[in-house]
């Protein structure tokens, strides 16, 4: 892109301004559509324009959270929020400590599917025994330990426990990693949860509304949950970064720049 004119200067330098850092990721919309470009701005800027909002190292490692999500792995935006996170005095293990978290994410594989599986054996009668009712002393002591590691329980994981413990037992130490020894404030780490699961890649309405409650519980406002699904919810752009530039490259081969 070459020399600016007034208008797309002075958006790049109020997005600049509002939201702490320029990518050449934005180049090509800036110079294309700069109508989008600054509808994109004011909307993606809003939560950072809060007052008493969550810091800016929070908010940043957010944007960490969906991007290194499994559910959308999107590196060139784990780039940037990255080296803007550590700009913003994040550490390599709060880093890490975010992508731990939000590697669990494959568990939903087993809260969707272990429901629905015992349904189906009840249902047809087939498939074995059901596990019973009556939790042994394994599976007790296994129910009080994630309490105690976690911060809470829930009936999603009763299935499961019930079913196969010693799959329950890893995923508990997987899990657990981060919050024995993770310096994050345990209501950062429910944020990291809440984005990831109400991502529009992802959308698990069970375990959003776990973590939102585990987040209250940890002393967390409604304005700060509010703008964790804000910072979050513009996640849809990367449609654009992703693919203006392929269209851009496909009109250069087709001699229509």
């Amino acid at each position: 892109m070459g020399t600016l004119d007034a208008r797309r200067q002075a958006l790049k330098d109020e997005f600049t301004s509002s939201r702490g850092y320029w990518s050449d990721l934005w180049s090509d919309l800036l110079e294309i559509d700069p109508d989008f470009f600054e509808a994109y701005k004011n909307f993606s800027s809003a939560p950072w324009k809060r007052k008493n909002g969550l810091t800016p190292k929070v908010r940043e490692l957010i944007y960490v959270a969906i991007d290194t999500s499994t559910t959308h792995l999107y590196d060139p935006g784990t780039r940037i929020h990255m080296r803007n996170a550590i700009g913003h005095g994040a550490t390599r293990e709060e880093l890490m400590e975010v992508m731990e978290l939000t590697s669990v994410l494959g568990i939903h594989a087993c809260s969707i599917g272990v429901p629905i599986l015992l349904e189906e054996m009840e249902a047809t009668g087939k498939g074995g025994p059901l596990p019973s009712t009556v939790l042994t002393a394994k599976q007790e002591a296994l129910k009080a330990e994630f309490t105690k590691v976690r911060g809470y329980w829930s009936p999603t994981w009763d299935g499961l426990l019930r079913l196969s413990p010693d799959f329950f037992e890893a995923y508990l130490g997987f899990s657990g990693v981060p919050w024995k020894k993770g310096t994050l404030e345990p209501k950062v780490k429910e944020f990291i949860y809440i984005a990831i699961d109400a991502a529009t890649t992802h959308l698990f309405e069970p375990g959003l509304r776990i973590h939102i409650r585990n987040a209250l519980n940890y002393g967390a406002t409604g304005d700060e949950i509010m703008e964790v699904l804000e910072l979050i919810s513009v996640l849809g752009i990367h449609t654009i970064t992703q693919s203006v530039p392929i269209m851009t490259d496909e009109l250069a081969q087709a001699g229509k720049t």
